[in-house]
Parts: C-alpha cells; sequence; structure tokens
C-alpha cells in the first residue's frame, strides 16, 4: 500500500515519473543503425583514390600487375591469351577475378542491409581493412621478391587486395558518388577537360568539377606514394602496410560519422 501511496503522491503532485535509463548495449545499437548523411562523403572517396594510387604503383612495379584499376589488366590478359611469353597476364586475370568477385560480394551486403548505416559502411570497410592486412601479412612473413617465380604467395596478395578495392567503388554507388569509384580515371580526364567552363575562373564554383580535379592529384599522391615504397628496400610490404593504415582511418571516420538526423533541415 505505502509503494501505491507514493506513486498516486507523485501523480497528484503533478510530478512525472523519471525516464529509465536505456542500457548501454541499446544506445550502441541505435547508434550502428543510425543512417549517415552522405554529404562530405565525397572526402573519403577522394581519399581512397590515395589508397589506390599507392597500391597499384607499388603492385605494377613490384608484381608486374594492377590490384585495383581493372582496364590495364585487361590489356595484360589479353596480351597473354594473344602469346605473350611472362606470366602478367594470370597476375592479370588474378586480379579481375578478384575484383569482380568483389563487386559481387560487396553489392550483395549493400542490398542485403540499408546501405547507409553505420554499421554497414563501418563493416565495408573494416572488411577491405583485414583484406590489405592479410596480404600485409603474407608478403610480411615470406618476403616474395621483385620478378619471382610465380605462387600462392604472389597471387593471394593480389587477389586479396583486388577484392577489397571493389569495396570502395561500390561504396561510391551507396553514396550516390557515382563518378568518385576510385579505380578509374579515364572517364574523369575526359570529364574534366571537356567541361564548357574548363579555361574560366567560373570551374571553381562547380563542385563536380572539383572532385575531378581531387581525384587526378589524389591518385597522383597515391602513386608517388607508392613509388617511394616500390623503391625502397620494404618494398610492397611498405605499401600494404601503409594502406592498412589509411584503410583503418576510413573505419574510424565511418563510426564517428554524421547522421541525417543531426541536420534535419538540410536536404
Amino acid at each position: 500500500m505505502s509503494s501505491l501511496s507514493h506513486e498516486t503522491d507523485a501523480l497528484l503532485s503533478g510530478e512525472q515519473p523519471q525516464p529509465q535509463p536505456q542500457p548501454r548495449s541499446r544506445h550502441l545499437s541505435q547508434y550502428l543503425h543510425n543512417e549517415l548523411d552522405p554529404r562530405h562523403g565525397d572526402w573519403l572517396l577522394l581519399f581512397c583514390y590515395i589508397i589506390t594510387g599507392l597500391l597499384d604503383s607499388s603492385a605494377v612495379f613490384i608484381w608486374g600487375s594492377f590490384v585495383s584499376m581493372q582496364t590495364g589488366n585487361t590489356v595484360y590478359f589479353g596480351l597473354g591469351l594473344a602469346g605473350s611469353d611472362d606470366d602478367r597476364w594470370i597476375k592479370s586475370g588474378t586480379s579481375i577475378a578478384g575484383f569482380c568477385f568483389g563487386s559481387l560480394c560487396f553489392s550483395a551486403f549493400h542490398r542485403a542491409f540499408a546501405p547507409r548505416q553505420r554499421w554497414v559502411l563501418c563493416a565495408s570497410f573494416m572488411l577491405q581493412l583485414i583484406c590489405v592486412v592479410s596480404a600485409a601479412l603474407i608478403v610480411t612473413l615470406y618476403r616474395p621478391i621483385r620478378d619471382a617465380p610465380l605462387s600462392w604467395v604472389v597471387l593471394v596478395p593480389i587477389a586479396l587486395v583486388a577484392f577489397q578495392s571493389s569495396g570502395q567503388a561500390v561504396t561510391s554507388r551507396v553514396l550516390s558518388y557515382n563518378g568518385l569509384t576510385s579505380v578509374v580515371l579515364t572517364s574523369i580526364y575526359c570529364d574534366l577537360f571537356s567541361h564548357p567552363d574548363f579555361l574560366s575562373s567560373k570551374v571553381i564554383a562547380h563542385a563536380e568539377e572539383m572532385r575531378r580535379a581531387g581525384a587526378v592529384i589524389c591518385l597522383l599522391v597515391g602513386t608517388v606514394l607508392g613509388g617511394l615504397w616500390a623503391h625502397s628496400s620494404v618494398g610492397m610490404m611498405g605499401a600494404l602496410w601503409t594502406a592498412a593504415i589509411l584503410k583503418g582511418m576510413i573505419v574510424i571516420a565511418w563510426f564517428v560519422w554524421k547522421t541525417k538526423d543531426d541536420n534535419p533541415g538540410e536536404e
């Protein structure tokens, strides 16, 4: 009776019962299921161009094939089918297969869940990070040298890195920045230099043009970094571990990214 009288007194006095605090696990679950705001996501996609340049320049110099940009690999693969004497076409074919399989897996993953939820984007880039770290561990432990005989020590890292690079391209679709795939520049060069305002000061006002220019610059920066690693004593190992650190930074960025609810008045 005493507990009932206390509740009645609180109601009669106009006091509202205090809400019970939510468990931390429930709060974290809600946080991870928030839909992220895609605005400014182009900055992270441009950051991915640095990773692409870093890995591709090192891979071409040391392994003889690309691990992200598949146009060159398709040419190498075709030359191999035409009767090339080296084994570059096998490496290129492995990279193409890894990229295509990755595109299938990452797109299916984003379709199966809300594609812009925090945990989905974090999980996507965490998987990419795991692939890069796995490739880095193999290279660190076995130290394949340049022009080494073809073996799993080379083919598996190529497949892993190509697989993860497709995740960046799929993310560009998820965030509706279709031009920033991070794995191709030919169409960007065309669109950038064919823009009617390219030779005027008005070009600065075009966000899309600035993204295209940023993609070229970021890829060049990554390529220079990859070239420095490739010519050093650590070679591909240094490039892979650097890429792993950069991927980890993107995972952290998605974990703290703003949600749509943070700016409800903006579209």
